[in-house]
This record gives structure tokens, C-alpha cells and sequence, in this order.
């Protein structure tokens, strides 16, 4: 399964494990769009289980677990959903919608969930806005002829990694430690990704003057 410049690098691709998922789902030419969803709706329902944490602090603990497994149930559909496209060799006219929507629901309703646990909803909007920046500034450097630039530090990933350590923290670590943890990744995440959207369009644009 090659690489194209305007796919997102990721190590997780060469595993056996996904590959051989890929492969599964492949042989049962399941849909690269319906993956999306899923990823979408695996994501939508860990921004849920990370709100309740607040709602319901005396089941927090496992919904802080359930929220880190269905963010990385997001990240595990986001990896699929090409490799199936690519596998199958099926390209559809929407799939460009199907590739980017879904992702920039699925960061809103992490983040925003996160930014409920946290008691700030604002604040985990305010995370949201900036992620979107990052991948706003991708596209239109796609655009207008440039590579897709999937740098950091805060990209994709980076985001969704940071989250998930954290609910895993909150998860396992006494809530008494872990109290503004939520409030103080938010920041980070939205500090970091500002830097990051600077970065890409600081990229874009030594590409256009070149």
C-alpha cells in the first residue's frame, strides 16, 4: 500500500496487526466512507463517556477508560478508511468529504467532551477552534498547490495521544491528583496547535514564494 504526498505519515501502517485488519476488511470490501463514520460515531461517543465523567463522577473511572478507547477506536477507523480505499482501489467522488468532515466532528466532540469534564466547556471549544486551524490551513495549502503538511507539534495524533494519556491518568490515578489535569491538556492543546497552524502556514507560503 504506497504513500502519496497528501497522505497523513504513520509507523502504524506497517504493523501486522493493522495490515492485517486492513486486509480482513478488504476481503469483504467493506466501504472506506463507512469506516469514516465509524470513526466518527466511536469518537462523538468518547466526547459523551468524557462529559459524564463529570455527570457522574462516582462511574468516572471507567468512563474516563471507555472515552481512551474509543478515541483510539477513532484513530484505528482514521487508518483503515485509507488503507481499505487504497486496497480496494475504489475512489469515490465524495470521498474527500467522507476523509476530512468526519475528522473535524470527531476533534469537536473530543475536545468539547474533555472541556465538559473540565468543567469549562468554553475552554474545550476554544481547543476545538484551534485544530480545526491546523487542518483549515492543510487544506487550503492543498488548494492553492502545495503539500499537504501534516507537521506538528500538536497535529492529529499529537491531540488525540495527549488524550488519551490523560483519561488513562484520570482512570487509574487519584481524582484529588488529576483534578485540573483535564483544564491544563486543553490549554496545551490549544497553545500548542496555534503554534502548530503557524508553522503550517509559515510552510505554505515559503512553498508559494519558491
Amino acid at each position: 500500500m504506497s504513500d502519496s504526498p497528501d497522505r497523513r505519515p504513520i509507523a502504524a501502517r506497517g504493523l501486522r496487526p493493522v495490515v492485517d485488519t486492513a486486509d480482513w476488511l478488504i476481503r469483504r470490501r467493506a466501504s472506506p466512507d463507512a469506516i469514516s463514520i465509524l470513526g466518527m460515531v466511536s469518537a462523538a461517543l468518547a466526547g459523551l463517556a468524557l462529559a459524564l465523567t463529570r455527570e457522574m463522577p462516582e462511574a468516572a473511572r471507567p468512563l474516563w477508560l471507555l472515552g481512551a478507547l474509543l478515541v483510539q477506536g477513532r484513530l484505528m477507523a482514521n487508518l483503515l478508511d485509507g488503507m481499505v480505499a487504497i486496497g480496494r482501489g475504489v475512489a469515490s467522488p465524495t470521498g474527500e468529504l467522507f476523509n476530512e468532515v468526519p475528522d473535524r466532528v470527531s476533534d469537536t466532540a473530543v475536545l468539547f467532551g474533555l472541556g465538559w469534564a473540565a468543567g469549562s466547556p468554553a475552554l474545550g471549544l476554544a481547543a476545538a477552534l484551534a485544530a480545526m486551524a491546523t487542518a483549515y490551513i492543510r487544506a487550503v495549502g492543498r488548494g492553492v498547490g502545495t503539500r499537504s503538511d501534516f507537521s506538528g507539534p500538536m497535529a492529529k495524533q499529537q491531540r488525540m495521544a495527549l488524550v488519551t494519556a490523560l483519561a488513562v491518568a484520570c482512570a487509574v490515578l487519584p481524582a484529588a491528583w488529576t483534578a485540573g489535569w483535564p483544564a491544563a491538556a486543553l490549554w496545551i492543546i490549544t497553545l500548542l496547535s496555534l503554534v502548530t497552524a503557524a508553522r503550517r502556514l509559515g510552510h505554505v507560503a515559503k512553498a508559494l514564494r519558491a
